[in-house]
């Protein structure tokens, strides 16, 4: 079943090559994909912008080029692949999905990682904290099952994982240290009731090893979350307790560099380099975790926050305000 309204061309942003922001390229010519089996077509009312969509567009992580990168989108099924309809999807039905290829009207996306979206949620809500929640949910429940009382050092903390990752991490809680770079960023972290902020662009930013140190009476925290990578990590090292767990999960400044695993020993240091989508291979995983998520924005236990929607047109400014690391929350684009 189809709506007969779909048309053949689309507006949308193709990478053709690595590079900065000016790759991205804004075409008005590109093809509606047709759904293969598993699949479904969605005609996108919002896509979002993560930081993982700068490391394929410099390739950082590698992946076939021509693309059109993006994570995640909101829409509407106007189109069913051939074949089963294991999760009874209907044409007209608004969904939420993860997969490749949000920057643009149309997606054919896997009926796999596709979710309707619940009443009383609204599309921005939904998808400011969809790919974002779900990985502060995994990681905190599996990279490091975070108990109350726990001492975790996060990040980045008003970015637009570690809003919502402060969040959850106070549901539960334990005791948070964010770290923000400046004091607009330093206010809306201390808004999310953390317990300190360490702002990394002042005084105190200069040494904050030294900073968390102090806080946790010198034993160190019990897990950092850490998204920044090469500016952080070897802090991130040393601010851990004996035998805590440093967990990366991104490399806004640059990967960690390769160092001797014999570094470990020295507190009985674990380390992870985790992923979201290696926590929901299977439906039931990815059904347990969104059904989680919604409850947890459903109830108003989850708040989001919108640094800003671009027109599609503008996704190379995004890029760049989100590579500046002055944003705040989620950045959406409008196909």
């Amino acid at each position: 079943m189809t709506f007969t309204s779909i048309p053949t061309k689309q507006k949308g942003v193709v990478v053709e090559k690595t590079g900065g922001p000016e790759v991205l390229e804004y075409k008005t010519d590109l093809s509606v994909p047709i759904p293969g089996e598993g699949q479904i077509l969605v005609k996108n009312h919002l896509a979002s912008i993560n930081y993982i969509d700068t490391y394929y567009r410099t390739g950082l992580y590698s992946s076939p080029k021509p693309e059109i990168l993006g994570q995640e989108g909101i829409g509407t099924i106007v189109s069913l692949g051939p074949g089963q309809n294991p999760y009874n999807f209907a044409v007209g039905e608004r969904v939420i999905w993860l997969h490749r290829g949000s920057y643009c009207e149309y997606s054919a996306v896997s009926a796999e990682k596709a979710v309707k979206v619940p009443d009383g949620v609204s599309e921005e809500d939904a998808l400011a904290a969809f790919l974002s929640g779900l990985t502060s949910l995994t990681l905190m429940k599996e990279a490091y099952p975070v108990q109350r009382g726990n001492w975790v050092l996060i990040h980045a903390a008003a970015g637009g994982a570690g809003f919502l990752m402060t969040q959850i991490l106070k549901n539960i809680g334990a005791k948070v240290i964010g770290t923000a770079g400046g004091p607009e960023k330093v206010n809306l972290v201390k808004d999310l009731g953390v317990d300190f902020v360490i702002d990394y662009k002042g005084e105190e930013g200069k040494d904050w090893v030294k900073k968390a140190k102090q806080i946790t009476d010198g034993e160190g925290v019990d897990v950092v979350y850490d998204s920044v990578g090469q500016d952080t990590w070897e802090g991130s090292l040393e601010a851990v307790k004996r035998k805590g767990t440093v967990v990366w999960f991104g490399y806004a400044s640059g990967p960690v560099p390769p160092f001797s695993i014999q570094r470990l020993a020295e507190k009985n240091v674990k380390i992870a380099r985790a992923q979201l989508f290696g926590y929901i291979v299977t439906r039931e995983e990815f059904d347990y975790y969104t059904s989680e998520l919604f409850r947890l924005l459903k109830t108003g236990q989850l708040k989001t926050k919108i640094h800003k929607t671009y027109a599609l047109k503008d996704v190379a400014q995004a890029h760049m305000d989100i590579e500046s690391r002055r944003t705040t929350g989620k950045l959406l684009l409008k196909p």
